[in-house]
């Protein structure tokens, strides 16, 4: 990159590198070096940017799980429509699988930063939780209009679904085979539970 040219959304080109490296070489080969070759941008410009690699992982994490919330924020408002199993798989696989991937590998790795996504967008609104909190909002909503049976528990049910893709994602060679294996793992999970209403 030449000098005194201006670099247009440069975290976002620096957290799209992460995540890059984190699905090919893992968390732990997420250095500044790494990820400024991988962007291909000068090394100093990450630190030009972020505090150090600590405040980048920090801000590339809550970037990841506020997008991540962001996409499932409007499930519960979808009960009452369409296939249920259908809906909340279109939930969880709206935000592209190699955020969901990376970001979830990365705070396997680096557990404190999940305290420090919580301090900044709170308890159960980022990441993954929010699809946790989300998907037992819509399947209440969903059992309250009598689409999803009475004998359903809507939290515990969403707790096994996001422990399920959650074990998908960070086990999963590639984005389709995770895309698929979360299919399958809805339609699971959900099996037993849905009307026959709620199918049409």
């Amino acid at each position: 990159m030449p000098r005194g040219v201006a670099i247009p959304e440069i975290r976002q080109q620096l957290f799209a590198a992460a995540e890059r490296v984190i699905i090919r070489d893992g968390p732990s080969k997420l250095g500044g070096r790494a990820v400024t070759g991988e962007a291909g941008v000068a090394t100093g410009l990450l630190y030009a940017h972020f505090s150090d690699l600590d405040g980048f992982l920090t801000s590339f994490a809550v970037d990841r799980a506020f997008v991540i919330s962001a996409e499932v924020a409007t499930l519960p408002e979808r009960a009452g429509r369409g296939d249920i199993v259908a809906t909340v798989c279109e939930a969880v696989l709206a935000t592209p699988l190699v955020t969901v991937m990376a970001v979830t590998r990365l705070l396997v790795a680096r557990p404190e930063l999940n305290g420090r996504v919580r301090e900044v967008l709170g308890a159960r609104t980022g990441g993954l939780e929010a699809i946790e909190s989300a998907a037992a909002a819509y399947l209440a909503a969903e059992q309250r209009l009598g689409r999803v049976a009475a004998t359903a528990a809507p939290e515990p049910l969403s707790h096994a679904l996001v422990g399920s893709v959650h074990y998908t994602v960070l086990r999963a060679d590639s984005e389709s085979l995770a895309r698929e294996r979360i299919r399958q793992v809805v339609a699971a999970v959900l099996a037993g539970f849905v009307t026959t209403a709620a199918r049409r």
